[in-house]
């Protein structure tokens, strides 16, 4: 019984050109009590596997988070699939707003600790005791009330492409480091002020809802199914939108336009640009924004170093790559004193 990947991401690109299927990509979470993470992690692993399933997955005690792409010959059949599991029937799937059949060329399905890296210790709070969900309608409503406070739950290189018109975008690298901030800057408006969050597909408001009524604040909205949601829901019922740019996502294709408007700008050149590369260095691996010009002038990489790295044999490449830790302590996700153009270093900006 296969319980891991065993093709490279080369070898599924090929068999996904040759198969010539229409795939689609999508997304959910769902909270929940997972007595045995690794016995489900491997039941879910077998029969996905048979249904062509690519993505990321993580699996913990207290649910799942997964983001993959399928077949959509096999959508019925997976869907039947997580209706028969208890807590995922009817679970709400975030279909992309573009597709792209190359969005995941792995299925990697991973036990964490948490689903979301929040980095609390704090297990005195109920998950499960959540913010008010608002479709799109409500939550375009809601922000426009003077008592509302909007804030971006997400890292600084995700809003920097796209956020809502008027949020509080915290200028930070991970989620963890946003909770504190936010309630900080937020702590004498706990019981006057409605906080209204808002996410890639609601995971981390999910889990911050609770946090902040556990921390004391009265009022607490969620936006249903985060960013992706509502630009479906905006084009269905023909709503305005108030959403600026492009929404960032965690596939191969970094990023889906929700609107025409390009807020951010290339950190080479500073140009209008919203489209997030890695750096081919392998080595360096830096996620940054890159317009085509600078990606032809500097051969896709960040910097002339990497470059100069790039030019050399590949057997060179990998004697100077031996020994470097490749973890996302490296990926200063466009923080690295490489890139001229970057976004402000302010704590919370709207």
């Amino acid at each position: 019984m296969q319980l891991y990947n065993t093709l490279s991401a080369k070898e599924r690109a090929a068999l996904i050109d040759e198969a010539g299927d229409e795939r689609l990509t999508l997304s959910f979470y769902q909270y929940a009590k997972i007595g045995n993470p690794a016995l489900f992690r491997n039941h879910l692993f077998v029969h996905w596997d048979e249904l062509e399933v690519l993505g990321r997955i993580y699996v913990a005690h207290e649910g799942i988070n997964a983001q993959l792409s399928l077949p959509a010959r096999h959508f019925s059949a997976f869907k039947d699939f997580l209706d028969g599991i208890y807590f995922l029937e009817n679970v709400r799937l975030n279909i992309a707003i573009e597709q792209d059949a190359k969005s995941f060329l792995k299925l990697k399905v991973k036990v964490r600790n948490k689903i979301v890296a929040d980095g609390l210790e704090d297990d005195s709070f109920d998950v499960t005791n959540k913010g008010i969900h608002v479709d799109a309608k409500t939550f375009n409503d809601l922000i426009e009330d003077k008592d509302t406070v909007l804030v971006d739950m997400r890292n600084h290189y995700e809003s920097e492409i796209g956020h809502f018109k008027n949020a509080i975008t915290p200028d930070v690298d991970t989620f963890r480091d946003s909770l504190d901030l936010i309630e900080a800057d937020l702590k004498d408006h706990k019981e006057d002020k409605k906080l209204v969050m808002y996410c890639t597909g609601g995971i981390r408001c999910e889990k911050a809802s609770a946090y902040y009524k556990h921390k004391g604040f009265k009022q607490v909205y969620q936006l249903e199914g985060g960013i992706i949601e509502y630009a479906r829901q905006v084009e269905q019922q023909q709503l305005e939108n108030k959403f600026r740019g492009k929404n960032f996502v965690f596939d191969h294709r970094r990023g889906e336009r929700i609107t025409d408007e390009i807020i951010s700008h290339c950190h080479q050149c500073g140009k209008p640009c919203d489209t997030h590369v890695n750096c081919a260095n392998e080595a360096c691996h830096l996620l940054f924004i890159q317009c085509e010009e600078c990606a032809s002038a500097m051969k896709d990489c960040c910097s002339t170093s990497c470059m100069e790295i790039m030019a050399l044999p590949e057997e060179e490449q990998k004697k100077l790559r031996q020994g470097i830790p490749n973890s996302n302590k490296i990926f200063k996700k466009g923080r690295s004193e490489k890139l001229k153009f970057q976004r402000e270093n302010l704590p919370l900006k709207g």
